[in-house]
């Protein structure tokens, strides 16, 4: 916190590759989004059938006689449930506004710079950080 921030591109390497420096930037992004997709499909495989499991008597009765009443007591006296399927329906609708925001009007100004100082030090930590094949290679 104390440390100056460095300049994101002064090392001279860096002005002769520009154009691989942006497309390190976007590899990284890339790798953001289908880490967010990954993480919001983990959650439908492992937490939703966990819940859907828990309130398999109350959908057997949806479907005999569903009315908003019964599912509102069904999802209320089952909380653990009702938050479970509420954690993925929210992340899912989280990561489809935040990348259609992206795809839409485009990377916000904050968020490139966290992408370029990660790049940066990605490209100075070297071949030892995680990400270096993904981004750097």
């Amino acid at each position: 916190m104390d440390q100056p921030e460095e300049p994101l591109i002064s090392n001279p390497d860096f002005q002769n590759s520009d154009a691989s420096f942006i497309q390190q930037v976007q590899r990284l992004h890339r790798l953001t989004v289908y880490g967010r997709w990954l993480f919001v499909s983990c959650l439908w495989l492992t937490i939703a059938p966990v819940s859907l499991w828990d309130l398999r008597e109350e959908i057997s009765l949806w479907q005999q006689y569903f009315t908003w009443v019964a599912v509102r007591y069904g999802l209320f006296y089952h909380p653990l449930s009702t938050f479970g399927l509420a954690f993925c329906i929210g992340m899912t609708a989280a990561v489809l506004v935040w990348q259609s925001r992206n795809i839409l009007f485009g990377l916000p100004e904050p968020e490139k710079q966290r992408l370029e100082k990660q790049v940066y030090r990605i490209r100075q930590q070297g071949p030892t950080h995680p990400l270096w094949k993904w981004v750097c290679n």
